[in-house]
């Protein structure tokens, strides 16, 4: 046999793994994939869309005139001028941000069909392919947006269901009382649920959602009829001109305005449970509709009712109607923030299988949806932090100011990575790309600029827990970095390890054994340990490598890639696994695949031993004070989640192996 000749398994690429592309029609290197794959927009899934991915924007009615009228974070009386203006400039960000940018034109830069912030990061690695230095740059540029989703992610469920349970003041100025309590219990049961999956109670998000925003539409109703000039609004003029008149004062504005699309990002995160025309055919005939309606009711209620300020949302209800919404209204931001949780883990995943992150327990709620995953760090570590957020602000109209700094800086990420996207892979002309930086990009940054305003009244909070994921992160990556190039070191090339085994004096004796193992052209250590302490080798050795593609999800008949190792007697062969970051990194199941594929390897799983490679990381001899990264990257390290688990190997018959290494 000539060994320069890999044995490939059937339907595996011929290209190497580290390099390979998805040569399917649903491969990210179709632009754009989701538009072009026959992918109905039907009715059911745009109910789920609206129940899972507008459940976040769909409860800012609850706050955000709330705080855009309120005296204490801006000077303009509510007069009819200037409410005509600020419900214009509400509904025009929500045009230019939601419809335009995510709506019509970033959900076509999928991944796969899949979205969000690390996906688009990952495709764009991918096409940046020898372009070190960007390919860095769009790496950090993903890296802070995403560590500000986490401080969004803390922010968004205090904010939500504390906006809801506010409702109980205006039933009853005593019951104001009962608004952090009551915010309390309802968290922590949200959080409670999690371990348990949410599948079932996902499919009533949608239909819920949807008479939320029915009832938004129907209090928002009456108010037009009884005020009709509120719609004068709908005509962006009204915004220019109160930026005119009160450059300072709609400046500051902005920080309240942003609020309106709190979640926008959420259409671009969960972009693969439902499809991209699923999310406009549910936003355009539904959410949006709903959306202008309720913001023009409140319009008019605050230009007949000046009173009403304190609260228009729930004002618009009838009195005997104010508790049955603050009900309603609690069940929606519980969807709201299950929506954001839900992304969290998503997002948390996608940054461990991108090496951002390390090692953490996956547990899959579903058997049938991939996507329904538990990590049970990042669930109680949000519910540390999203408690201890209500006990300090303790009120919506607070907690503002701290929301918008993450969503908007997390906005321009987006925006920039995806002009990136566009020039580099879609090949947008100049012009393209001066008018989105021109309607959208400055917008963004208006609004950006404004919440920065509001840095030491509490947009310090979003900054801080961003800054602490990047820690991480930079950590993380560098750790990593410096012990695989140490880690190399020990373990030696793979070939010449082969090769020596012939004048080597190892028994080989009967049964199988697999070594996970992450180099391709290393040993791993367990064997190196197991021939040169113990000198024996089982009759057939299999090396497992998982691949992380840069794609979500890779087809089984791509998955596998079976290379013999030095010659067919050696009973040595190499096996590559290439997963997705939504993929499965079950070994077992992935070597039967393999055994399917490629007949001719004759082995038993069913009675395989798996060796797993230690490298146990200890401190340096001498520390230092000011080594404190390096003691974070132990820890993390130390915390990792077991490989057996991770690699759904049996506990009964994996074995560890390896070596002690002092920083």
């Amino acid at each position: 046999m000539d060994n320069s000749r890999p044995r490939t398994s059937a339907g595996s690429p011929q290209q190497s793994p580290e390099n390979a592309v998805p040569t399917s029609a649903t491969s990210a290197g179709k632009v754009g994939g989701s538009e072009g794959r026959a992918q109905p927009a039907s009715w059911p899934l745009a109910l789920g869309a609206l129940g899972v991915v507008f459940g976040d924007i769909g409860t800012s009615p609850l706050y955000a005139l709330h705080t855009a009228f309120s005296m204490k974070h801006n000077a303009i009386t509510p007069d009819p001028q200037n409410v005509y203006g600020i419900i214009s400039m509400v509904l025009w960000t929500i045009t230019i941000i939601v419809t335009v940018k995510y709506v019509l034109l970033v959900t076509r830069a999928d991944n796969d069909g899949q979205g969000g912030i690390l996906a688009l990061v990952a495709l764009l690695r991918r096409h940046l392919t020898g372009r070190r230095n960007l390919g860095t740059a769009v790496t950090l540029l993903g890296m802070l947006g995403a560590a500000l989703f986490y401080g969004d992610a803390v922010i968004t469920p205090a904010i939500s269901v504390l906006s809801a349970v506010e409702g109980l003041s205006v039933v009853s100025p005593d019951l104001g009382r009962l608004v952090v309590p009551v915010s309390v219990v309802v968290l922590a049961l949200l959080f409670a649920v999690q371990p348990f999956g949410t599948g079932k109670v996902a499919r009533a998000f949608g239909p819920i959602m949807l008479a939320w925003f029915a009832t938004m539409a129907l209090l928002g109703i009456p108010q037009i009829i009884a005020h009709p000039q509120i719609l004068v609004s709908l005509s962006p003029h009204w915004a220019i001109e109160l930026v005119l008149r009160h450059p300072f004062q709609a400046f500051v504005l902005l920080g309240a305005v942003v609020l309106t699309v709190t979640g926008a990002e959420a259409l671009y995160a969960d972009l693969g449970h439902f499809g991209a025309r699923a999310m406009r055919l549910a936003w355009l005939t539904a959410a949006m509709p709903a959306l202008v309606l309720v913001y023009l009711g409140q319009g008019a209620l605050v230009i007949s009712t000046p009173e009403a300020v304190a609260n228009p949302m729930f004002y618009l209800a009838p009195p005997a109607l104010q508790i049955p919404l603050v009900i309603f209204a609690t069940i929606a931001t519980i969807i709201a923030s299950q929506a954001v949780i839900s992304g969290t883990f998503s997002v948390t995943r996608q940054a461990i299988r991108l090496g951002l992150l390390p090692r953490l327990a996956v547990k899959h709620t579903s058997r049938r949806e991939e996507g329904q995953i538990y990590l049970s760090m990042v669930n109680w570590g949000l519910f540390v932090a999203v408690m201890a957020l209500v006990l300090l602000f303790a009120s919506s109209a607070e907690l503002a100011n701290a929301y918008g700094l993450a969503v908007t800086g997390t906005l321009v990420l987006e925006s920039l990575l995806f002009l990136l996207f566009a020039s580099a892979v879609w090949r947008w002309g100049w012009w393209k790309i001066a008018a989105f930086a021109t309607l959208i990009g400055l917008l963004e940054i208006a609004l950006f600029a404004a919440n920065v305003t509001k840095l030491f009244a509490g947009g310090w909070l979003p900054l801080l827990i961003a800054a602490a994921v990047v820690l991480v992160m930079t950590t993380w990556l560098g750790g990593s970095d410096r012990v695989s190039t140490i880690r190399r070191e020990l373990e030696g090339p793979l070939l010449p390890f082969v090769d020596a085994l012939r004048s080597t004096r190892v028994r080989r004796v009967p049964g199988v054994v697999v070594f996970p193992h992450a180099s391709p052209d290393t040993t791993p250590l367990a064997l190196v340990r197991l021939v040169r302490d113990f000198h024996v080798l089982h009759e057939h050795v299999v090396i497992v490598r998982l691949v992380h593609a840069n794609v979500p999800h890779v087809r089984p008949a791509e998955r596998i890639r079976v290379d013999d190792i030095g010659s067919t007697a050696d009973g040595i062969v190499h096996v590559t696994i290439r997963v997705g970051f939504i993929d499965d990194q079950d070994i077992p199941r992935n070597l039967a695949l393999a055994l399917d594929q490629s007949p001719e390897l004759h082995i038993d799983l069913d009675q395989a031993l798996y060796f797993l490679s230690v490298l146990t990381l200890r401190p340096p001899r001498t520390p230092r004070l000011r080594d404190w990264r390096q003691k974070l990257f132990l820890a993390l390290e130390k915390n990792q989640a077991n490989r057996t688990e991770i690699f759904h190997l049996p506990p009964t018959r994996t074995i560890l192996l390896g070596s002690e290494l002092h920083l």
